[in-house]
């Protein structure tokens, strides 16, 4: 979906700074604030998966979440039925920008994709990050509530567009 025709016309989308701008702002948000959300967001989809066979390879295990442009980092595991922080270093990470995970998450474009172009990337054991990579893939989209479906689609299609305003135009 593109930006409004006027907001883009007009060019205001240029004045929306670029995630790494806001990382300084980010920084004086305590750890301790941010990691809640990142939990319990994580933690909506995949007990909808709970059934799933493939559930049994993350639990205990410990993955991160990097969020390269905002400076932005998380251990996390399945545990309890639920996502939390993790003590010790991820066995295998999902690295990118906030656009590009906010894309990922909204769907807006496939898992392979983002990882193929390189927008993406997954360090560590590999195998760990093929099943939670496939388990997000396979999770009902419908088992977020609507009210985060509509903030993760409107969210990431706004970023996406404040991004390719900040882009130059290759003519």
């Amino acid at each position: 979906m593109k930006a409004a025709p006027g907001i883009a016309r007009h060019g205001l989308l240029r004045l929306v700074p670029p995630p790494s701008r806001w990382r300084p702002l980010l920084a004086r948000v305590p750890a301790l604030w941010l990691a809640p959300v990142v939990e319990r967001a994580l933690s909506h989809g995949l007990v909808a998966m709970r059934d799933d066979p493939s559930m049994q390879l993350i639990v205990q295990r410990r993955f991160g979440l990097e969020i390269e442009d905002l400076g932005l980092r998380w251990v996390l595991q399945w545990r309890d039925g639920r996502v939390v922080q993790a003590e010790g270093p991820a066995e295998a990470s999902i690295r990118g920008t906030l656009t590009d995970l906010a894309i990922l998450a909204a769907r807006l474009e496939d898992a392979d994709t983002l990882f193929f172009k390189r927008h993406l990337t997954l360090t560590g054991d590999t195998e760990l990050g093929l099943v939670l990579r496939n388990l997000l893939d396979r999770l009902p989209w419908t088992s977020i509530p609507l009210g985060e479906r509509i903030v993760l689609q409107r969210g990431a299609r706004f970023l996406r567009a404040a991004r390719a305003a900040h882009r130059p135009r290759a003519d």
